[in-house]
Protein backbone atom coordinates (compact mmCIF):
# COMPACT_ATOMS: atom_id res chain seq x y z
CA UNK A 1 0.00 0.00 0.00
CA UNK A 2 2.76 2.56 0.77
CA UNK A 3 3.94 4.41 -2.66
CA UNK A 4 7.29 3.57 -3.76
CA UNK A 5 9.99 6.71 -3.29
CA UNK A 6 12.16 8.22 -6.41
CA UNK A 7 16.38 8.13 -6.31
CA UNK A 8 17.32 11.87 -5.64
CA UNK A 9 18.20 13.03 -8.90
CA UNK A 10 21.65 14.46 -8.09
CA UNK A 11 22.17 16.49 -11.53
CA UNK A 12 19.31 18.19 -11.30
CA UNK A 13 20.27 19.43 -7.40
CA UNK A 14 23.83 20.56 -8.84
CA UNK A 15 21.83 22.32 -11.62
CA UNK A 16 19.81 24.28 -8.79
CA UNK A 17 22.95 25.30 -6.62
CA UNK A 18 24.74 26.83 -9.51
CA UNK A 19 21.80 28.92 -10.87
CA UNK A 20 21.24 29.79 -7.36
CA UNK A 21 24.87 31.14 -7.09
CA UNK A 22 24.82 32.63 -10.53
CA UNK A 23 21.69 35.15 -9.58
CA UNK A 24 23.45 36.10 -6.19
CA UNK A 25 26.71 36.96 -8.17
CA UNK A 26 24.34 38.97 -10.62
CA UNK A 27 22.49 40.64 -7.98
CA UNK A 28 25.66 41.46 -5.64
CA UNK A 29 28.29 42.85 -8.82
CA UNK A 30 27.03 43.05 -12.00
CA UNK A 31 23.47 44.79 -11.91
CA UNK A 32 24.37 47.45 -9.75
CA UNK A 33 26.99 48.62 -12.14
CA UNK A 34 24.94 48.61 -15.30
CA UNK A 35 23.27 52.15 -16.37
CA UNK A 36 19.80 52.59 -16.48
CA UNK A 37 18.36 52.33 -20.00
CA UNK A 38 17.54 55.66 -22.03
CA UNK A 39 19.64 57.63 -19.43
CA UNK A 40 22.44 60.44 -21.12
CA UNK A 41 25.71 59.11 -22.10
CA UNK A 42 28.22 59.50 -18.44
CA UNK A 43 30.62 61.48 -21.13
CA UNK A 44 28.84 63.76 -23.81
CA UNK A 45 29.92 64.50 -27.63
CA UNK A 46 33.00 67.48 -27.20
CA UNK A 47 31.97 71.25 -27.60
CA UNK A 48 33.77 72.54 -30.90
CA UNK A 49 34.19 75.68 -28.80
CA UNK A 50 36.65 73.28 -26.49
CA UNK A 51 38.58 72.34 -29.49
CA UNK A 52 38.90 76.24 -30.94
CA UNK A 53 39.93 77.42 -27.16
CA UNK A 54 42.52 74.38 -26.92
CA UNK A 55 43.92 75.15 -30.51
CA UNK A 56 44.49 78.78 -30.05
CA UNK A 57 46.41 77.94 -26.73
CA UNK A 58 48.57 75.66 -28.85
CA UNK A 59 49.19 78.61 -31.42
CA UNK A 60 49.87 80.85 -28.25
CA UNK A 61 52.86 78.62 -27.38
CA UNK A 62 53.94 78.38 -31.08
CA UNK A 63 52.84 74.56 -30.89
CA UNK A 64 51.42 74.99 -34.81
CA UNK A 65 51.27 71.84 -36.09
CA UNK A 66 49.74 70.58 -33.08
CA UNK A 67 47.15 73.83 -33.54
CA UNK A 68 46.45 72.93 -36.85
CA UNK A 69 45.39 69.53 -35.99
CA UNK A 70 43.02 70.31 -33.38
CA UNK A 71 41.59 72.96 -36.17
CA UNK A 72 40.78 70.11 -38.17
CA UNK A 73 39.11 68.17 -35.53
CA UNK A 74 37.21 71.18 -35.15
CA UNK A 75 36.34 71.65 -37.97
CA UNK A 76 35.30 68.10 -38.64
CA UNK A 77 32.42 68.82 -35.98
CA UNK A 78 31.54 72.17 -37.06
CA UNK A 79 32.07 72.67 -40.76
CA UNK A 80 30.30 75.27 -41.31
CA UNK A 81 31.95 77.97 -38.95
CA UNK A 82 34.22 80.63 -40.91
CA UNK A 83 36.37 80.92 -38.13
CA UNK A 84 37.60 77.81 -38.13
CA UNK A 85 39.12 77.94 -41.36
CA UNK A 86 40.59 81.71 -40.71
CA UNK A 87 42.03 80.48 -37.34
CA UNK A 88 43.38 77.04 -39.12
CA UNK A 89 45.21 79.43 -42.14
CA UNK A 90 46.80 81.71 -40.18
CA UNK A 91 48.33 78.84 -38.32
CA UNK A 92 49.60 77.07 -41.28
CA UNK A 93 51.05 80.26 -42.61
CA UNK A 94 53.20 80.11 -39.29
CA UNK A 95 54.16 77.03 -39.95
CA UNK A 96 55.07 77.51 -43.69
CA UNK A 97 52.19 75.89 -45.33
CA UNK A 98 51.32 78.19 -47.31
CA UNK A 99 49.42 76.37 -49.64
CA UNK A 100 47.09 74.62 -47.22
CA UNK A 101 46.35 78.37 -45.73
CA UNK A 102 45.35 79.53 -49.20
CA UNK A 103 43.04 76.43 -49.36
CA UNK A 104 41.09 77.18 -45.98
CA UNK A 105 41.57 80.77 -46.42
CA UNK A 106 39.26 79.81 -49.66
CA UNK A 107 37.04 77.78 -47.67
CA UNK A 108 36.31 80.20 -45.67
CA UNK A 109 35.36 82.90 -48.47
CA UNK A 110 32.68 79.82 -49.62
CA UNK A 111 30.83 80.05 -46.37
CA UNK A 112 31.03 84.10 -46.46
CA UNK A 113 32.20 85.83 -49.33
CA UNK A 114 32.70 89.43 -48.10
CA UNK A 115 34.77 88.21 -44.68
CA UNK A 116 37.55 90.86 -45.38
CA UNK A 117 40.12 89.19 -43.05
CA UNK A 118 39.86 85.99 -45.14
CA UNK A 119 40.45 87.81 -48.59
CA UNK A 120 43.75 89.77 -46.49
CA UNK A 121 44.74 85.85 -44.95
CA UNK A 122 44.36 84.79 -48.27
CA UNK A 123 47.00 87.51 -49.67
CA UNK A 124 49.19 86.72 -47.03
CA UNK A 125 49.79 83.40 -47.57
CA UNK A 126 49.71 84.21 -51.69
CA UNK A 127 52.60 87.12 -50.77
CA UNK A 128 54.72 84.26 -48.96
CA UNK A 129 54.61 82.12 -52.09
CA UNK A 130 55.11 85.08 -54.33
CA UNK A 131 51.94 85.37 -56.04
CA UNK A 132 52.01 89.29 -55.80
CA UNK A 133 49.18 89.88 -58.13
CA UNK A 134 46.93 87.56 -56.62
CA UNK A 135 47.65 88.43 -53.14
CA UNK A 136 47.32 92.43 -54.35
CA UNK A 137 43.97 91.68 -55.86
CA UNK A 138 43.18 89.83 -52.87
CA UNK A 139 44.29 92.32 -50.19
CA UNK A 140 42.56 95.18 -52.43
CA UNK A 141 39.12 93.26 -51.83
CA UNK A 142 39.78 92.71 -48.12
CA UNK A 143 40.48 96.83 -47.76
CA UNK A 144 37.37 97.22 -49.87
CA UNK A 145 35.76 95.74 -47.10
CA UNK A 146 36.84 97.02 -44.40
CA UNK A 147 39.03 99.86 -45.16
CA UNK A 148 39.65 100.76 -41.28
CA UNK A 149 41.49 97.58 -39.97
CA UNK A 150 44.95 97.81 -39.37
CA UNK A 151 45.62 94.33 -39.56
CA UNK A 152 44.54 94.25 -43.33
CA UNK A 153 47.04 97.25 -43.78
CA UNK A 154 49.93 95.70 -41.95
CA UNK A 155 49.81 92.64 -44.77
CA UNK A 156 49.34 95.23 -47.91
CA UNK A 157 52.30 97.05 -46.27
CA UNK A 158 54.44 93.38 -46.56
CA UNK A 159 53.11 93.15 -49.72
CA UNK A 160 54.22 96.38 -51.38
CA UNK A 161 57.84 95.49 -49.89
CA UNK A 162 57.92 92.44 -51.44
CA UNK A 163 57.31 94.14 -54.30
CA UNK A 164 59.87 96.47 -53.81
CA UNK A 165 62.07 93.69 -52.97
CA UNK A 166 61.74 92.06 -56.23
CA UNK A 167 61.05 94.97 -58.54
CA UNK A 168 57.78 93.90 -59.50
CA UNK A 169 54.06 94.85 -59.36
CA UNK A 170 51.89 97.46 -61.03
CA UNK A 171 53.19 100.15 -58.76
CA UNK A 172 55.79 103.20 -59.62
CA UNK A 173 56.94 103.74 -56.23
CA UNK A 174 55.98 100.66 -53.79
CA UNK A 175 58.30 101.55 -51.07
CA UNK A 176 56.92 104.90 -50.62
CA UNK A 177 53.17 102.81 -50.46
CA UNK A 178 54.68 100.80 -48.44
CA UNK A 179 55.92 103.52 -46.11
CA UNK A 180 52.40 105.17 -45.76
CA UNK A 181 50.91 101.71 -45.12
CA UNK A 182 52.85 100.64 -42.61
CA UNK A 183 52.62 103.64 -40.55
CA UNK A 184 48.30 103.14 -41.08
CA UNK A 185 48.49 99.72 -39.87
CA UNK A 186 50.59 101.06 -36.72
CA UNK A 187 47.46 103.78 -36.08
CA UNK A 188 44.93 101.29 -36.44
CA UNK A 189 45.87 98.69 -34.82
CA UNK A 190 48.91 99.68 -32.76
CA UNK A 191 48.60 97.06 -30.01
CA UNK A 192 48.94 94.07 -33.00
CA UNK A 193 51.72 91.72 -33.49
CA UNK A 194 50.83 92.16 -37.25
CA UNK A 195 51.22 95.83 -37.07
CA UNK A 196 54.67 96.25 -35.50
CA UNK A 197 56.11 93.09 -37.50
CA UNK A 198 54.96 95.26 -40.70
CA UNK A 199 56.73 98.83 -39.64
CA UNK A 200 59.89 96.42 -38.89
CA UNK A 201 60.02 95.38 -42.44
CA UNK A 202 59.22 98.11 -43.92
CA UNK A 203 61.84 100.67 -41.75
CA UNK A 204 64.64 97.66 -42.56
CA UNK A 205 63.59 98.27 -46.25
CA UNK A 206 64.31 101.93 -46.00
CA UNK A 207 67.71 101.63 -43.91
CA UNK A 208 66.29 102.59 -40.40
CA UNK A 209 67.93 99.55 -38.74
CA UNK A 210 67.78 100.39 -35.18
CA UNK A 211 63.97 101.50 -35.11
CA UNK A 212 63.42 98.51 -37.30
CA UNK A 213 64.73 96.08 -34.07
CA UNK A 214 62.69 97.95 -31.49
CA UNK A 215 59.49 97.16 -34.00
CA UNK A 216 60.15 93.68 -34.15
CA UNK A 217 61.23 93.51 -30.42
CA UNK A 218 57.43 94.86 -29.85
CA UNK A 219 55.85 92.17 -32.08
CA UNK A 220 57.85 89.52 -30.45
CA UNK A 221 56.76 90.55 -27.29
CA UNK A 222 53.13 89.97 -28.52
CA UNK A 223 54.25 86.57 -29.96
CA UNK A 224 56.87 85.58 -29.18
CA UNK A 225 56.95 82.03 -30.77
CA UNK A 226 56.36 82.44 -34.50
CA UNK A 227 59.47 81.62 -36.18
CA UNK A 228 59.81 84.18 -39.32
CA UNK A 229 59.70 86.72 -36.83
CA UNK A 230 62.64 85.66 -35.45
CA UNK A 231 64.42 85.08 -38.81
CA UNK A 232 63.67 88.60 -39.94
CA UNK A 233 65.13 90.44 -36.46
CA UNK A 234 68.20 88.11 -37.17
CA UNK A 235 68.62 89.58 -40.80
CA UNK A 236 68.36 92.64 -39.43
CA UNK A 237 71.05 92.43 -36.59
CA UNK A 238 72.86 90.97 -39.52
CA UNK A 239 72.98 93.99 -41.66
CA UNK A 240 74.15 96.25 -38.05
CA UNK A 241 77.19 93.52 -37.80
CA UNK A 242 75.75 92.36 -34.17
CA UNK A 243 76.69 88.72 -35.30
CA UNK A 244 75.99 87.02 -32.08
CA UNK A 245 72.61 88.51 -31.70
CA UNK A 246 71.75 87.60 -35.13
CA UNK A 247 73.01 84.00 -34.57
CA UNK A 248 70.62 83.90 -31.24
CA UNK A 249 67.63 85.00 -33.61
CA UNK A 250 68.31 82.36 -35.89
CA UNK A 251 68.48 79.56 -33.46
CA UNK A 252 65.57 80.57 -31.76
CA UNK A 253 63.55 80.01 -35.90
CA UNK A 254 65.11 76.98 -36.23
CA UNK A 255 63.96 75.71 -32.90
CA UNK A 256 60.13 77.33 -33.56
CA UNK A 257 60.31 75.40 -37.12
CA UNK A 258 62.96 72.82 -37.63
CA UNK A 259 61.63 71.87 -40.96
CA UNK A 260 63.21 75.23 -42.18
CA UNK A 261 66.57 75.75 -44.03
CA UNK A 262 66.38 79.39 -43.82
CA UNK A 263 67.83 80.05 -40.73
CA UNK A 264 70.36 77.41 -40.79
CA UNK A 265 71.65 79.23 -44.46
CA UNK A 266 71.30 82.74 -42.94
CA UNK A 267 73.50 81.10 -39.91
CA UNK A 268 75.99 80.17 -42.51
CA UNK A 269 76.46 83.29 -43.75
CA UNK A 270 76.79 85.40 -40.68
CA UNK A 271 79.25 83.07 -39.42
CA UNK A 272 81.31 83.51 -42.72
CA UNK A 273 81.34 87.16 -42.22
CA UNK A 274 83.05 86.80 -38.69
CA UNK A 275 86.05 84.20 -40.03
CA UNK A 276 83.92 80.88 -38.85
CA UNK A 277 84.00 78.83 -41.80
CA UNK A 278 84.33 75.34 -40.25
CA UNK A 279 80.80 76.36 -38.47
CA UNK A 280 79.91 77.67 -41.66
CA UNK A 281 80.32 74.68 -43.46
CA UNK A 282 78.54 72.39 -41.50
CA UNK A 283 75.43 75.25 -40.95
CA UNK A 284 75.32 74.96 -44.85
CA UNK A 285 74.95 71.24 -44.77
CA UNK A 286 72.25 71.07 -42.81
CA UNK A 287 70.10 73.69 -44.93
CA UNK A 288 71.14 71.32 -47.95
CA UNK A 289 69.94 68.38 -45.81
CA UNK A 290 66.72 70.34 -45.67
CA UNK A 291 66.18 71.18 -49.39
CA UNK A 292 68.44 69.05 -51.12
CA UNK A 293 66.93 69.55 -54.97
CA UNK A 294 67.44 73.33 -54.22
CA UNK A 295 70.83 74.47 -56.21
CA UNK A 296 70.76 77.67 -54.58
CA UNK A 297 71.03 76.28 -51.03
CA UNK A 298 73.32 73.73 -52.59
CA UNK A 299 75.19 76.86 -53.79
CA UNK A 300 75.74 78.37 -50.77
CA UNK A 301 77.17 74.95 -49.23
CA UNK A 302 79.52 74.68 -51.92
CA UNK A 303 80.86 78.60 -51.20
CA UNK A 304 81.29 77.35 -47.72
CA UNK A 305 83.56 74.48 -48.27
CA UNK A 306 85.42 76.98 -51.15
CA UNK A 307 85.89 79.21 -48.32
CA UNK A 308 87.27 76.47 -46.26
CA UNK A 309 89.65 75.00 -48.51
CA UNK A 310 87.99 71.92 -49.72
CA UNK A 311 88.10 72.64 -52.78
CA UNK A 312 87.57 69.38 -54.31
CA UNK A 313 84.03 69.35 -52.30
CA UNK A 314 83.89 72.50 -53.52
CA UNK A 315 84.06 71.68 -57.31
CA UNK A 316 81.64 68.43 -57.15
CA UNK A 317 78.55 70.64 -55.39
CA UNK A 318 79.24 73.64 -57.64
CA UNK A 319 79.31 71.41 -61.07
CA UNK A 320 75.64 70.35 -59.78
CA UNK A 321 74.59 73.65 -58.88
CA UNK A 322 75.60 75.72 -62.59
CA UNK A 323 75.08 72.57 -64.48
CA UNK A 324 72.64 70.58 -62.63
CA UNK A 325 72.77 66.61 -62.82
CA UNK A 326 72.47 63.91 -59.89
CA UNK A 327 73.25 63.30 -56.62
CA UNK A 328 74.32 60.69 -55.32
CA UNK A 329 71.52 60.09 -53.54
CA UNK A 330 69.58 59.78 -57.19
CA UNK A 331 68.04 63.12 -56.76
CA UNK A 332 67.78 65.65 -59.64
CA UNK A 333 69.20 68.82 -59.39
CA UNK A 334 68.55 71.67 -61.71
CA UNK A 335 71.05 74.20 -63.43
CA UNK A 336 70.57 77.95 -61.08
CA UNK A 337 70.27 80.39 -63.84
CA UNK A 338 72.74 83.52 -63.14
CA UNK A 339 71.09 86.26 -62.88
CA UNK A 340 71.64 89.86 -60.39
CA UNK A 341 71.84 88.15 -57.33
CA UNK A 342 74.83 88.63 -55.05
CA UNK A 343 75.30 85.23 -53.92
CA UNK A 344 74.40 83.66 -57.16
CA UNK A 345 77.29 85.57 -58.85
CA UNK A 346 79.74 84.44 -55.68
CA UNK A 347 79.02 81.15 -56.49
CA UNK A 348 80.00 81.45 -60.62
CA UNK A 349 83.05 83.09 -60.21
CA UNK A 350 84.15 80.97 -56.89
CA UNK A 351 83.26 78.18 -59.22
CA UNK A 352 85.30 79.67 -62.07
CA UNK A 353 88.55 80.64 -59.57
CA UNK A 354 88.30 76.66 -58.69
CA UNK A 355 88.20 75.66 -62.28
CA UNK A 356 91.07 77.97 -62.96
CA UNK A 357 93.06 76.85 -59.68
CA UNK A 358 92.50 73.22 -61.04
CA UNK A 359 93.99 73.49 -64.31
CA UNK A 360 90.33 73.29 -65.93
CA UNK A 361 90.60 76.84 -68.32
CA UNK A 362 89.14 75.87 -71.45
CA UNK A 363 85.77 75.73 -68.64
CA UNK A 364 87.55 78.76 -67.26
CA UNK A 365 86.64 80.45 -70.74
CA UNK A 366 83.22 79.48 -71.13
CA UNK A 367 81.93 80.19 -67.78
CA UNK A 368 83.75 83.33 -67.74
CA UNK A 369 81.77 84.34 -71.12
CA UNK A 370 78.53 83.59 -69.22
CA UNK A 371 79.30 85.48 -66.64
CA UNK A 372 80.47 88.95 -68.06
CA UNK A 373 77.48 88.64 -70.12
CA UNK A 374 74.71 88.36 -67.81
CA UNK A 375 76.59 90.49 -64.71
CA UNK A 376 78.51 93.20 -66.83
CA UNK A 377 78.27 95.89 -63.83
CA UNK A 378 79.09 93.42 -61.68
CA UNK A 379 82.80 94.26 -60.61
CA UNK A 380 83.44 91.85 -58.22
CA UNK A 381 82.24 89.29 -60.95
CA UNK A 382 84.76 91.34 -63.60
CA UNK A 383 87.49 91.63 -61.11
CA UNK A 384 86.86 87.51 -59.79
CA UNK A 385 86.94 86.69 -63.83
CA UNK A 386 89.98 88.38 -64.65
CA UNK A 387 92.08 86.52 -61.53
CA UNK A 388 90.68 83.48 -63.27
CA UNK A 389 91.84 84.21 -66.72
CA UNK A 390 95.51 85.24 -65.24
CA UNK A 391 95.59 82.22 -63.63
CA UNK A 392 95.22 80.40 -66.97
CA UNK A 393 97.41 82.48 -68.68
CA UNK A 394 100.42 81.17 -66.76
CA UNK A 395 99.55 77.67 -68.29
CA UNK A 396 100.93 77.23 -71.52
CA UNK A 397 97.94 75.56 -73.57
CA UNK A 398 95.67 77.03 -76.32
CA UNK A 399 92.83 77.75 -74.04
CA UNK A 400 95.15 79.62 -71.99
CA UNK A 401 96.48 81.65 -74.50
CA UNK A 402 92.83 82.38 -75.65
CA UNK A 403 91.87 82.98 -72.38
CA UNK A 404 93.94 85.79 -71.81
CA UNK A 405 93.17 87.15 -74.79
CA UNK A 406 90.12 87.50 -74.09
CA UNK A 407 91.17 89.17 -70.71
CA UNK A 408 92.60 92.01 -72.16
CA UNK A 409 90.05 93.05 -74.26
CA UNK A 410 87.38 92.80 -71.34
CA UNK A 411 85.34 95.68 -69.81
Amino acid sequence: MRKKRRPTNWFVVASLIVLILLVSYLDRFVIPNVPPPFLPTATPTRNPDSYLAEAQALAEEGKFLQAINVYQEAILLKPNEPTLYLELARAQIYAGQYEAAITNASNALLLNPNNALAHAIRGWALTRQEKYDEANQAIQEALRLDPGNGVIHAHYAILLGKMYEKNTGPYTDPLKLAIEESKTALSLASGTMEAHWARGYILYLTGNRELAVEQYRKAIEIQPNIAQLHLELGVVYRSLEMIDEALQEYNLANTLNPSDYLPDLYSSRALAVIGKFSQAVQYAETAMRDNPTDPYVRGNYAYMLYKSYEWSAALEQFRLVVHGGQTEEGQTIEPLPIRNDEWIARYYYAYVILLAETGQCADVLTLTQVIRGALPGNEFAIYNTDYALSKCAQIPTPAATQAAATSTSAP
